[in-house]
């Protein structure tokens, strides 16, 4: 017997890397070192900065790769997985440098895979940010026909002085919500199981969603927030503090921003809802609570800043295309979340 038999094709594998070895090099930026193909990656400090600071972050896709199977639509979740790790870096204040991903499947599909590797490396020019390096397992009898799992890795960096850690947050500092583009990678559990109980095919055109199908709506890659507000910092806003919202929405990860003794209050009428949440409340009886507690509802990075730069943020973000409104302040408290009129 030899790999092959034992459901490991190596040469298919070879292949692959060859294939994809385009869409990597495509997002190198300054500080890559050596060539694609390693055992390691390289990556030189940037100059420039006094007491650098290095922040990492890793997350996956979760059960929404379970709707890009069923639909065979491979092109979007590469792209949910730097999201997933560059937003989260960027509360730091940090910027995104490189970027690894570890894919894995039972049998390799080339062209399948492909298409992975090709939203990562759209993901990773989003973000600026370099895909350095990454691992493709095949794992025979693992994995239902035709399924592969994501996990990705990324590192930043920051200025020590720079770093946002939630020591600047003051109570009357603003909540800047920044819109979400829909559902982005939480939540998924719950969304697959209102539909399969509902019998709603992925393929349905829901009145409230305006022609297009749920598979379409619900596939709608994470926004990456990195390019917008690392400029905005640039160009003077002064933020204190940021969260990504994901699992566990705001209640969750909005607090996780804030200093010692600080909460936040929000008005829930503050911003402009998308109809995919409607859909997903009626269609499967799914509380307020439960709603906000699971999804982001619309907002997927929020910004602290000074009360006087309110008008400043909201104007730059919405010349950079992306929805931004004023949704709440920070408070003297215990690290909670209050719903309410401020």
């Amino acid at each position: 017997m030899d790999y092959r038999q034992a459901g490991v094709d190596v040469e298919a594998g070879r292949a692959f890397v060859d294939r994809i070895g385009s869409m990597v090099k495509s997002t190198h930026r300054s500080g890559v070192l050596g060539g694609f193909g390693g055992f390691s990656g390289f990556f030189s400090v940037p100059e420039g900065l006094k007491e650098p600071i290095m922040v990492s972050g890793t997350d996956g896709v979760g059960t929404k790769l379970k709707l890009a199977h069923n639909l065979d639509r491979h092109d979007t979740v590469g792209i949910d997985l730097v999201a997933m790790c560059v937003n989260d870096v960027l509360t730091s204040g940090a910027e995104p440098l490189f970027f690894l991903d570890y894919l894995a499947t039972g049998k390799l599909n080339p062209a399948q895979l492909a298409a992975v590797v090709a939203g990562i490396a759209d993901g990773c020019k989003q973000a600026g940010c370099a895909l350095l390096g990454g691992e493709t397992a095949e794992m025979p009898g693992f994995y239902q026909a035709g399924e592969y799992d994501l996990a990705g890795f990324c590192v930043g960096i920051v200025e020590k002085s720079k770093l946002l850690d939630g020591s600047r947050v003051k109570v009357g500092d603003v909540a800047i919500g920044l819109a979400s583009s829909g559902v982005h990678s939480n939540g998924f559990s719950l969304v697959r199981k209102i539909a399969g109980d509902r019998g709603f095919d992925w393929n349905s055109q829901p009145e409230k969603l305006g022609g297009k199908s749920l598979g379409e709506v619900l596939l709608t890659p994470t926004t990456i927030y990195v390019k917008p507000v690392l400029e905005a910092i640039k160009s003077g806003l002064d933020i204190h503090g940021m969260a990504h919202i994901t699992g566990g929405g705001l209640p969750e990860n909005l607090p996780r921003c804030l200093g010692a003794n600080q909460s936040v209050k929000i008005d829930m009428k503050s911003w402009q809802k998308l109809p995919i949440f409607d859909w997903i409340a009626e269609a499967g009886e799914v509380s307020e609570t439960d709603m906000l507690n699971t999804f982001n509802m619309g907002i997927g990075f929020v910004l602290l800043v000074d009360r006087r730069e309110i008008e400043q943020a909201i104007k730059w973000f919405e010349s950079q295309g992306i929805g931004a409104w004023a949704i709440g302040e920070a408070i003297d408290g215990n690290g909670e979340l209050v719903i309410g009129n401020w």
